[in-house]
């Protein structure tokens, strides 16, 4: 599909004169599951817009990672986009979830598009609104869910972002993104299993409720 033609499907609110900056100075580009995008103490050269796949953004505490949101099609990065606009490190890790489809804005033109673009700006503004969500719902099942309840949730959520159901995913990995031991998750795991919420086998986990 033609990339102008894309961004205007996908982000609709965007002007021609917009667009029309984006396709000289945005890269476009294809991007392979697991491939890291952005880490903490990097300073931000580009922010990425999602048109397909799924990115999932994360702090890290020495082998703990906390998963804070996911970005979705017709998403952008909020946290980068606030270091890259105030040419801070960046506080979090960003790593694609599944193969995606990504249009990588240069960060130092960040500045000029959104005093330049309202609809650019009005994006970001959105975006903060989404992730302020996110994390005061990540604050909140930290602070008063059971972590069976935490790693059900979390199982479901990642089915309805990548559309796979069984999950290929370890009880490690989870271990690792709600920031708990891979000995509680087999645990847990086990719990719901025996209550009908998931089905288990060597290499998947498939959620039934």
């Amino acid at each position: 599909m033609d990339l102008a033609v894309q961004i205007k499907r996908q982000f609709p609110h965007f002007n021609s004169d917009l667009i029309s900056e984006l396709l000289q100075f945005a890269i476009e580009k294809e991007v392979p599951k697991d491939t890291e995008l952005i880490r903490e103490g990097q300073f931000i050269k580009v922010i990425p817009l999602v048109f397909s796949g799924v990115i999932k953004v994360f702090t890290r505490h020495e082998d703990k990672e906390l998963l804070l949101y996911y970005i979705k099609p017709n998403e952008s990065c909020i946290m980068s986009f606030s270091a890259g606009i105030n040419q801070q490190p960046s506080k979090i890790y960003a790593v694609t979830e599944e193969d995606s489809h990504l249009l990588l804005i240069p960060a130092e033109k960040l500045s000029k598009w959104t005093k330049q673009f309202p609809d650019f700006n009005s994006l970001f503004f959105l975006q903060y609104n989404l992730r302020y969500s996110d994390l005061l719902n990540t604050i909140n099942s930290l602070l008063f869910d059971k972590l069976d309840k935490r790693v059900h949730d979390y199982l479901k959520e990642k089915v309805a972002v990548t559309q796979h159901n069984p999950l290929k995913i370890s009880h490690r990995q989870i271990a690792s993104e709600l920031g708990t031991a891979r000995e509680v998750v087999t645990r847990i795991m086990k719990k719901l299993e025996m209550e009908g919420k998931v089905k288990q086998s060597a290499t998947t986990i498939e959620i039934l409720e």
